[in-house]
Order: C-alpha cells, then structure tokens, then sequence
C-alpha cells in the first residue's frame, strides 16, 4: 500500500498527498517504510511565518501565495492551528482568507493541529513538509500558532524564518527578546498605518543593532499593510534573495541537527500519549496518598 501511496506522490497526486499525510499523523501500518523510502529534495524552500495572534500572519501567507504563484510556483501551505485539549482537532480549521486558494491547481492547503506541542508546532510537522517535498512543491509556508518564546521551533524548520509584529507589540517585544526576537531572518512590521509605526520600527532597528543582537548580519525590518497588499512584494523579494544566496553549512548542519532531535525525541516518546497518561492517571488517582512527582517518576523508571 504505502509504495503505491509514495509512486502517486512523486507523480503529484493530491488525493494521494492527503492520504499519506493521514497516514503519518496517525501513525497507520507502513508510514515508517514510507518515510525512509523518501528521497532527499534541497530544492524546494520552506518559509516559516510566526509572531504573535492578531499580528495579521494569515493574510499576509494570502498574498505571499498569490506572488508565488504568478511566478509559476507551486506552493504548499501548512497552518498550525491550537488544539482542542480534549480531542487535539485543530480549532480554527482552514483559514477564511485563503479560501481563493483551496481549488486552485498549484495550491495545497493543510490546517493541522499542534495537539499539544508546547514549541507551537505539529508533532509531526518535520515529516509533512518531507511529504510535500516529495510531491513536487516549489516552496511550503509553514504558518504557526503565536505561542511566544516557545515558537522558536520554527527556526530548526524553516529556511527562511519570517517574524510578523505589530506597531503595539511594544511590550511583548520585550519578552520576545531572548527566543523569538533571535530566530528571525526578516522581522515585518505589518498594519503599519497604524500610529507610533515609525516609532516601533525605529525601536526594533535599535534593539537589533550591534551589541544588543546576536545576529552576525543585519536582520532586515519591513512594513506591510497585508490586508492592502502594501510591501508584501518587497518583502517577497527579499525572500527570494535570501534563499537564493550561497547555503550556509553550518546553518544546514544546525538545522538537520534540530529535525533529528525532535524526530528522536518523539520516537522516544512514542508509546506515550496523552490519552494514555490521562488513563494511567486516572487508575493512579483512585489512591488517596496519589503523588503527581512519584507518579512522573515511576513512568520515567519503566522507560529506561
């Protein structure tokens, strides 16, 4: 079943896409064998959109795949929505301001649940961009859930790692500071109609400048106004030019580095879940002198 799946894939089939990205999120029969059974593809590009909600991410993903796809790309989107805590569904299901886009023949579009992830990302999220790789796709725009300083998942993702703020983001800039303010490759500004946009950006500029930023290059700083389509083609451009300069190994190495650890990780984990723990939970409980530390540990000691 899953080499059939996998010839269909690489011809580009997107009935066939949808069925194995159902069958690696559920871990169905055969998904393991169909993952090491994929080819290694440098080509296509992942741009990693994040920032805090209400920052305008999705509009601005809407207009970032209209330029691509004039250009001729095919483009895949992948957007990480919350997850009900008691199913792990994803709740906001696909985005609104996409909807153009759903039937459009070069454009695939996935809401999938973070289901509990605490880093704002798919547990599977290294896997389904790997799928979508494989079926053909120029670029993916991976657009995640705004959890904060947690989100810097992301950058262990995406080759190009797009922070998305607002002119009122002031305060949570502060905070930002140490996780997601590093990870940035391109920091926007959007709704920047907006008073004190200026201000912000000037202050952001200052923030990023040497020594207050461990960044070795200047980080670039662009306002948008998405809902208008305003500067979305400069910061198109600048994509463009950063993902078409020389490869950094070292960034590379770093990021094949940051996939494995979570790959290990959730293998690791791997028969453990949270329904299983709310059962074991639940047996454990039953006990008056029930510990919540005794139990974690007593869990750890059956792993080893």
């Amino acid at each position: 079943m899953w080499k059939d799946l996998l010839h269909q894939l690489q011809q580009g089939d997107i009935k066939a896409l949808a069925r194995t990205i159902s069958l690696v999120e559920n871990e169905q029969p055969g998904y393991e064998k169909l993952l090491q059974a994929l080819l290694p593809n440098q080509k296509t590009k992942i741009i990693g959109i994040t920032g805090p909600p209400g920052a305008g991410k999705s509009t601005l993903v809407d207009s970032l795949i209209g330029l691509l796809v004039d250009t001729g790309k095919r483009v895949a989107v992948l957007c990480v929505d919350p997850s009900s805590p008691f199913n792990f569904g994803a709740l906001l299901g696909d985005r609104i301001r996409m909807s153009e886009w759903y039937t459009h023949s070069k454009v695939f579009i996935r809401s999938v649940a973070t289901r509990g992830s605490v880093g704002g990302l798919n547990p599977k999220i290294i896997e389904l961009t790997d799928l979508l790789k494989t079926a053909g796709y120029d670029y993916i725009i991976v657009e995640t859930v705004g959890v904060g300083q947690s989100e810097i998942e992301i950058a262990g993702l995406a080759d190009t790692t797009v922070v998305v703020l607002v002119p009122e983001a002031g305060d949570e800039v502060q905070t930002m500071k140490a996780g997601l303010m590093e990870i940035a490759d391109i920091f926007v500004v959007n709704k920047s109609d907006r008073p004190a946009a200026d201000v912000f950006v000037k202050n952001l500029r200052q923030m990023l400048a040497p020594p207050f930023s461990s960044h070795k290059e200047e980080v670039p700083v662009l306002k948008t106004i998405a809902s208008q389509k305003e500067g979305v083609q400069e910061l198109f451009e600048k994509i463009l030019h950063l993902q078409s300069g020389t490869t950094n190994h070292e960034r590379r190495l770093w990021l094949l580095t940051e996939k494995a650890w979570q790959l290990i990780q959730q293998k690791r984990m791997g028969d453990l879940s949270k329904s299983n723990i709310k059962e074991k939970i639940a047996d454990a409980s039953k006990k008056n002198d029930f510990n919540l530390y005794e139990f974690i540990n007593h869990i750890a000691e059956l792993r080893k």
